[in-house]
């Protein structure tokens, strides 16, 4: 009676009107769109040549242009323009992989049928047709390619180290030119550098483990220095400043505040330098050469190294079947030595990252 008299009218019961969820594809429907896209490459490449990578890159077409097609008569334009985004972006990565998953298919596929105690333990000396092993080249690749990161690392990391920490003016900007040229230069000329400096030192026809390691770690210094560089770069200055506040020296500074936390950056290019060279084959052919005997001395004769080992094994005259079942098993030991430095790489940043706050 109140509320009428003062004017005031009762509160109405009409229920407010929320907004409609819009309509969402069902989570299967990608899998299925895939699979149609399959089938529907599958038939019309079925129609003229068939082949693994048309389908490949014909299903992914197929299923960008589906998925965006579908997309938009469901859920709308601007779903439809997020979905092919992402739908390319995937698309992209699973053809980049393609390539690779194919690569490791077939290394281990063909390389297995050699993988046994014989080819680790056995050498190539008096083999002609079957049997023998590649003891000689594996010891003979970690020989060279350890020596070459005794030689590479410590230049590298100095010279990282004075770019960053010291370098100012016209010298630094010389020796960051000549390191972008030297990532730069072909295999082959780091081969014929080295051939060229040891033919003056010792005399022609050189041909010893010594001037393969010089050879790649002409190619070795260059990475080093370009990954270390970066990796210091992301030290935070304030760090710097705080061990300069304390009376710290530069020196001191860098040593146990810098390289510190630096540390799994600075491991991880030093492996994917390891890596880059680890497979070279011209600088080897050229100033290392090819045996059959094991030899360990780099100072001494010719050294065997997987990459030259897997080439003659390919070329080689007669016994074809048997050297390329060779050759395949030594890129199969090859790259199994790249991953395991991977490994090793992730590990050692694992120990060395820094240590989050608690």
């Amino acid at each position: 009676m109140t509320a009428t008299l003062s004017g005031a009218r009762p509160p109405r019961s009409a229920s407010v009107a929320l907004p409609r969820a819009s309509a969402q594809l069902p989570r299967w429907a990608p899998a299925a769109i895939l699979g149609a896209s399959v089938v529907a490459a599958a038939l019309l490449l079925a129609l003229t040549s068939f082949s693994i990578v048309g389908l490949v890159a014909l299903s992914l077409l197929l299923f960008v242009v589906l998925t965006t097609v579908i997309s938009g008569r469901v859920e709308g334009s601007r779903r439809a323009k997020d979905r092919l985004a992402t739908t390319a972006v995937t698309s992209a990565f699973l053809l980049a992989m393609a390539p690779l998953a194919s690569l490791l298919y077939t290394v281990v596929k063909q390389g297995a049928t050699r993988f046994d105690t014989d080819f680790f333990s056995l050498t190539m000396r008096g083999v002609v047709g079957a049997g023998g092993g590649a003891r000689h080249a594996i010891l003979g690749t970690l020989i060279i390619t350890g020596l070459a990161a005794l030689i590479s690392v410590p230049i590298g990391m100095m010279t990282s180290i004075y770019l960053v920490e010291y370098g100012r003016g016209r010298l630094a900007r010389t020796v960051t030119f000549l390191v972008d040229v030297m990532t730069g230069i072909p295999s082959i000329v780091a081969g014929l550098f080295a051939y060229a400096l040891f033919q003056l030192i010792v005399g022609p026809g050189v041909r010893f483990g010594i001037g393969g390691a010089v050879a790649l770690s002409v190619l070795m210094i260059p990475v080093v220095v370009r990954s270390c560089e970066e990796m210091l770069k992301l030290v935070p200055a304030e760090l710097r400043e705080a061990a300069y506040a304390l009376g710290v020296p530069k020196w001191r500074t860098i040593l146990k505040v810098v390289l510190p936390s630096a540390a799994a950056g600075i491991a991880t290019g030093i492996t994917i330098a390891i890596a880059r060279v680890i497979g070279e084959t011209a600088p080897l052919l050229l100033i290392v050469g090819t045996t059959t005997n094991l030899n360990l001395n780099p100072f001494d004769e010719r050294m065997a190294t997987l990459p030259v080992y897997t080439y003659y094994q390919f070329t080689q005259p007669g016994a074809r079947g048997f050297g390329i079942d060779r050759a395949w098993t030594a890129a199969l030991v090859l790259m199994l030595i790249v991953i395991l430095l991977n490994v090793v790489a992730r590990l050692v940043a694992k120990v060395f990252a820094p240590k989050g706050t608690r």
